[in-house]
């Protein structure tokens, strides 16, 4: 297969490479999975990578001892390339050394991407970042360390290949890299079902304080800060539990508020076969995927509550009233 990558990296002496705000294990496998295919394909290349903290989960994907957190020098690059990021905005504070690199590069998933860098290899119908960079890069230059990286996002994204973006060559590409010695059942367990005492408390006090609305066809639960300082849990706790919300039986669509500031919160949306939440979320400024996706709100929980469900509702009647 051809190291289509080459065609970006080609001439290039320095590489910075970032993902998106509150990184995700699309994000930090894609992120890292590149860094560690050019230090072993590219030795010439000098190449950063910049994230914001990220999970200790991650921490079984090689080398993510060497990523950047804090504003640094190095970051300043001729070629900057942006992950699973879908707007300049998402990058945060990596946005300065994408705006003064001399070329911009961006590899992402999501529809809600409008193209914002001098290049752009977006795939909508790819199920991660992951999968779409797997494309890209030669397979037989890959070692174990970085087929895990890869691997470890496509997991993330599919839910274990459960979700709908799940296609038969998202398949064959985590064939392939099973192929290569990723330790599957081990990433599986370790990155996707394991969880700790706090976030198995968290998910607990989640699922108790749900409710239901629109004939027990929207379930939508609120983590504020109180809650999270009682379990001294980090938003990164969270994961996992608007993925369970989801699988509760007659939901169509799940909704979990997090408190991040004073009338402030992120919101993570998931549905299972009617609902646009890629819609929703865009309406507030924010996207992701067509049964996967997230944004930010002002307000009460109450106001946030009720201009999401508006448009829920809009969408389920819309639905109901269609002509077969």
């Amino acid at each position: 297969m051809k190291d289509k990558l080459g065609l970006y990296l080609e001439n290039v002496s320095s590489v910075t490479i970032a993902g998106h705000t509150r990184p995700d294990g699309d994000c930090v496998g894609s992120c890292m999975a590149l860094y560690n295919y050019i230090v072993r394909n590219y030795p010439h290349i000098r190449a950063h990578v910049y994230l914001e903290p990220v999970d200790p989960v991650y921490a079984v994907i090689e080398n993510t001892g060497d990523i950047i957190s804090e504003p640094c020098d190095a970051l300043d690059s001729e070629l900057f390339i942006a992950l699973d990021a879908s707007d300049r905005e998402r990058l945060c504070g990596a946005a300065p050394y994408f705006d003064r690199a001399a070329r911009t590069l961006c590899i992402d998933h999501h529809i809600s991407n409008k193209g914002y860098a001098g290049d752009n290899v977006i795939v909508p119908s790819a199920s991660s970042t992951c999968e779409v960079l797997a494309g890209l890069m030669d397979m037989e230059q890959l070692n174990r360390g970085i087929a895990e990286a890869l691997y470890i996002g496509i997991i993330c994204d599919t839910g274990c290949f459960k979700h709908s973006n799940t296609t038969e060559k998202t398949m064959q590409t985590a064939g392939r890299l099973m192929s290569m010695g990723v330790r599957h059942s081990k990433l599986i367990d370790e990155v996707f079902f394991q969880k700790t005492y706090t976030q198995n408390q968290l998910l607990g006090r989640c699922l108790l304080e749900s409710f239901l609305m629109f004939s027990k066809r929207c379930i939508i639960s609120v983590a504020d800060r109180k809650v999270m300082d009682f379990y001294q849990a980090s938003y990164s706790d969270l994961e996992g539990v608007i993925d369970q919300m989801r699988v509760t039986k007659g939901v169509e669509v799940a909704i979990l508020l997090t408190e991040v500031g004073e009338l402030s919160y992120k919101i993570s949306m998931r549905s299972n076969t009617v609902v646009d939440v890629a819609r929703i979320a865009g309406h507030f400024g924010g996207g992701g995927h067509v049964r996967a996706a997230g944004c930010s709100m002002s307000g009460t929980k109450y106001d946030v509550i009720n201009n999401l469900t508006r448009l829920i509702e809009e969408q389920l009647e819309a639905y109901d009233q269609r002509d077969y």
